[in-house]
């Protein structure tokens, strides 16, 4: 039965870079909201995207020698590609640089304008680019940026701004009147107290010093700021239109959750219910900052290089085992870690022995004592009643957490059906029970109550670990799914075949993963610093490579030089004659495995004496590992002299 609209969303990336794990977290909480909302019935509009205008993205692009669509283009297809892979059921996918999303934006900034809540002015202040934000010298912190640390440069130019101190008064009222707008607690204070009451400035609200956004419609050479641009999407998501509004819009706003981290509480609780004032719509009902989710005990960081992807993570240990430790791990009010090593753990023990050896030792023994079929249940026992209280206290707990934001209290609800499932087979002991014809009756009534306890756990783990849900149901064979009949037990149709019994998770050698980890970083550790020299040889035109003389040699003679343990005296004919070449490979290779080989020769070098003997040119050799060199042997067919271009 449907229960009315939830509109929900994320804040938008920013299509800078690829996102870490800690990015990634958000969608995921968001997601596993909007799966329960649905489940619950209600009509569900998920938006998430991209933002992806602003001075960053310009400086990137060019760094990258494209324009910066082309650079956004890339870089959104990725973290769409992420949220995909993290099969998250957003309904809507915005980007900033959506035309209809622009058009809205102008009109925007237009009206506000016209109205006089923006006004032309001039900024100077301490500028932060990668937060694009400027910064008073009170608001610094040991002179850096006091949201990520970074160094801020004096500037100042001619900018339009929004009128927040007109507003100041009517949003702090809204805050203190609507105690759940802010959430959690902790949040609201840090607001009220340190931003609000101290009293707001007016935010700039255009640029232009770059071009890389979205035009001022009525002064060439302004682009609209990040501010009014992005957190826009949320109205323009649904068709808002200050000229008349679409049918989505009408329907859905305001919003029943904006899911954000912690570090943009204040744009979204200030900035976001201003502008909506001044536009006089209504307010989102409830603002939700999330803590961070930290790779050990540091918040992760690509200049740090402690990140850690979601695919990395999917390829390992699957989607379902990630957004698991995502949900679980995440604490309501306090920051979360990851580690590779917790991940495995906690595979390992909620999901591999918990939860998959439960059902797999349940459903294994209807198969294996009943061929596959429960009769009637119809033998209690003394413990069986506390059991089934324990199951359905998980579905009004859950709720309760998942309406408090708080969802990792929501998986403990949910996990500990199936620790108190194998407790029971434990108290009941089915395999003893099997032993005797007699008590034949209350191993059917065991069996029936796990599998009714499984059930009602595939329903609520369903927003948690969709596909996982989904095996638990094909191996009970029960079709049941609704979010009502995890409020009452008893809803598996006596009589029912479970299918084959089949491992949910296999248990993962911690050893040897972390091995392979390790092995894996120390490549891309050496693939990135090979990358970093290459990017700093200093560039050559073509006609500098072009005074390099490289022609195919063949090895006629090979021997040790005396006196240099590293050299090996050559003797090649390059064609036109013998030449001889000293070449430092002796730890390397053998004489008798260089005769009669093929190899490419730098023939115009200068002679140079080495240990005594004249060396002639050089031959290519690549460093292909701290201690391993491999000469670049070439074509057996290729004619002695010939010209290598």
């Amino acid at each position: 039965m449907e229960k009315g609209k939830y509109y929900i969303t994320t804040a938008i990336a920013y299509a800078s870079r690829k996102p870490h794990i800690g990015n990634s977290y958000e969608i995921v909480l968001t997601d596993a909201i909007a799966r329960f909302k649905r489940l619950q019935g209600y009509d569900v509009f998920f938006c998430t995207g991209t933002d992806e205008h602003g001075q960053k993205i310009e400086n990137y692009a060019k760094e990258a020698g494209v324009s910066p669509k082309d650079y956004v283009d890339r870089v959104a297809g990725e973290i769409r590609e992420i949220c995909d892979t993290l099969n998250t059921t957003y309904d809507h996918f915005i980007r900033t640089t959506d035309g209809y999303h622009e058009r809205a934006v102008q009109k925007i900034f237009k009206k506000l304008y016209d109205q006089g809540d923006i006004y032309l002015g001039a900024y100077e202040g301490n500028y932060c680019v990668p937060c694009e934000s400027f910064f008073t010298d009170s608001q610094l912190v040991d002179g850096r940026c006091p949201d990520c640390g970074g160094e801020v440069k004096k500037a100042k130019e001619e900018a339009y701004f929004l009128r927040l101190s007109k507003y100041q008064k009517r949003l702090e009222e809204h805050i203190e009147s609507h105690p759940d707008f802010i959430y959690p607690e902790a949040r609201k204070k840090e607001m009220l107290n340190n931003f609000i009451k101290p009293g707001l400035q007016d935010l700039c609200v255009s640029r232009t010093s770059f071009k890389w956004g979205i035009p001022v419609t009525f002064d060439e050479g302004h682009v609209i700021y990040v501010w009014i641009d992005a957190l826009s999407n949320y109205i323009t998501a649904l068709g808002y239109d200050p000229d008349g509004s679409g049918e989505n819009y009408k329907k859905y706003w305001p919003a029943d959750a904006h899911i954000i981290g912690k570090d943009i509480v204040r744009f979204h609780t200030i900035y976001w219910p201003i502008m909506l004032m001044a536009l006089g719509e209504p307010l989102p009902k409830q603002v939700y900052g999330h803590p961070w989710l930290l790779m050990g005990e540091n918040k992760m960081s690509k200049s740090k290089g402690n990140v850690i992807y979601a695919d990395e993570l999917v390829r390992r240990f699957g989607v379902d085992a990630v957004r698991y430790y995502l949900l679980s791990e995440m604490p309501h009010a306090n920051d979360g870690s990851i580690s590779y090593e917790t991940m495995i753990d906690r595979f390992n023990a909620d999901l591999a022995n918990t939860l998959g050896n439960l059902v797999n030792r349940t459903v294994a023994m209807v198969n294996k004592y009943f061929g596959g079929v429960l009769p009637e249940k119809d033998v209690k026992g003394d413990v069986d009643e506390a059991f089934i209280a324990d199951v359905l206290a998980a579905a009004p707990t859950a709720e309760k957490c998942y309406d408090e934001f708080k969802i990792a209290d929501a998986v403990d609800a949910v996990m500990n059906v199936a620790k108190r499932s194998n407790k029971y087979i434990d108290e009941t002991s089915p395999w003893a029970l099997a032993k005797n014809e007699a008590d034949r009756g209350r191993l059917s009534t065991v069996l029936y109550n796990l599998v009714e306890a499984i059930r009602i756990l595939g329903v609520l783990i369903t927003p948690i670990m969709p596909d996982t849900a989904d095996k638990i149901f094909a191996q009970i064979g029960c079709g049941e799914r609704s979010y009502e009949s995890a409020f009452t037990f008893g809803a598996y149709p006596v009589g029912t075949k479970v299918g084959a019994p089949e491992p949910l998770f296999q248990r993962i050698d911690a050893a040897v993963m972390l091995a392979e980890i390790e092995k894996e970083m120390e490549e891309k550790a050496a693939a990135a610093k090979n990358a970093a020299e290459i990017a700093g040889v200093a560039k050559i035109g073509i006609d500098d490579f072009m005074k390099v003389d490289l022609r195919v040699a063949e090895i006629l003679e090979a021997e040790p030089v005396k006196k240099a343990k590293k050299l090996l005296k050559l003797t090649l004919d390059d064609g036109c004659g013998r030449r001889t070449v000293a070449s430092g490979i002796a730890k390397f290779y053998s004489p008798d495995e260089l005769v009669g080989k093929k190899v490419a020769l730098v023939s115009n070098l200068k002679p140079a004496v080495l240990c005594g003997v004249e060396s002639q040119g050089m031959i290519l050799a690549a460093d292909c590992a701290e201690d391993d060199v491999k000469v670049l042997f070439l074509d057996q067919t290729m004619p002695n002299g010939s010209k290598i271009r």
